[in-house]
């Protein structure tokens, strides 16, 4: 049976990832900080505890699997990544996991590991035109992500094609666009906006406003979980190392996400916009290198994701009632919204 080692399994991504595996027939271990939050992990063995400790890295990489996915990273939307406060953790925390786990891939002679990026390393200066900003692969250098986030993916995909380079192992690194859908985070703080946007409407009353930080006109695309588990496993069993983009060619403005949400929901809402973190003005993957190394691309529409996703969130706002997410105000002891157009969606990241 083969065997395959989730880092971060605890999280949205690779919860997903482990029930993959396992549908596969993989015999799966998952480690992270904390379980899943809104099911049961599917992994074989799970193992709750801290990648950042080298010792308790070692303890869990004690073997050789056929697969390791290294997710684990300190990240969240764009009101925890942009605003500045939470650098030196982001920069800390996930550089020192990356470390950790490449030397213990080293010493346990694990071959095959696959590490997630993100659109973060893109430079800033290839993003400050919504309409066509430029996310192919190659236009990373000269470096300057908008971001300390982004630097710490930079400086760590650098990391693993040194140790394929000088050590022997077989990377591959993508670099994920905004992934979204059911049991991602949709509430305090580290949502993206997706979710952000579908809590903010689920919540609302019909005929009532929500607030989003920005314009409204900057430019994302966003990729379905399922797509992006698919394209994650192709590139895994591939030869080829990346980095590579795994996201939608589908653009849109955050207007036009949420409006989309708007309309799944059946809801008369109006929109205002309020100063915030924004990160860059436009953003959307380059499929180009996907379509040619790989043979493959994600095709989903936009709006059928929103729908599962909008759908799942709704339920958990419902099953949660009166208790619900911090940006949300009550209204008295009968536990009443006061104001859903209070709750505000971070800006797209």
């Amino acid at each position: 049976m083969k065997t395959a080692l989730v880092c971060g399994a605890g999280g949205f991504i690779g919860g997903h990832l482990v029930r993959q595996l396992k549908s596969e027939g993989f015999w799966v271990r998952g480690v992270d900080l904390k379980f899943p939050e809104f099911s049961d992990t599917a992994a074989d063995d799970f193992v709750v505890g801290d990648l950042r400790d080298p010792y308790f890295c070692r303890h869990v990489i004690d073997r050789r699997f056929d697969e390791l996915y290294q997710l684990a990273a300190d990240m969240g939307g764009a009101g925890f990544i942009f605003t500045g406060e939470n650098d030196a953790e982001i920069l800390h925390n996930s550089a020192t996991v990356n470390l950790n786990v490449l030397a213990a891939c080293r010493n346990r002679m694990i071959k095959r590991v696959f590490y997630s990026s993100s659109a973060c390393v893109y430079p800033a200066f290839n993003q400050l035109d919504p309409e066509s900003p430029n996310c192919e692969e190659s236009s990373v250098y000269p470096a300057a992500p908008d971001s300390d986030y982004g630097w710490e993916k930079l400086f760590s995909e650098r990391l693993y094609l040194a140790y394929a380079r000088c050590h022997g192992l077989e990377v591959h690194i993508a670099r994920y666009h905004n992934i979204f859908g059911p049991e991602g985070t949709w509430t305090g703080g580290r949502e993206k906006s997706p979710a952000a946007l579908c809590r903010k409407v689920a919540s609302a009353d019909d005929g009532g406003t929500i607030d989003i930080w920005g314009d409204g006109r900057q430019t994302r695309s966003f990729l379905y979980i399922t797509e992006c588990i698919e394209g994650t496993m192709k590139l895994m069993r591939s030869q080829f190392v990346g980095p590579v983009n795994i996201g939608s060619e589908e653009m849109v403005t955050i207007d036009g996400l949420a409006d989309l949400i708007i309309e799944i929901s059946g809801k008369c809402i109006d929109k205002r916009y309020v100063p915030g973190p924004l990160g860059v003005r436009g953003r959307n993957s380059d499929n180009r290198l996907i379509r040619s190394e790989l043979h493959w691309a994600p095709s989903q529409p936009l709006a059928v994701g929103l729908q599962t996703t909008y759908a799942w969130i709704d339920s958990q706002i419902r099953a949660d009632l009166p208790i619900v997410g911090p940006r949300l105000e009550l209204n008295g002891p009968d536990g009443c919204f006061k104001n859903s157009s209070q709750l505000i969606a971070p800006a797209l990241s």
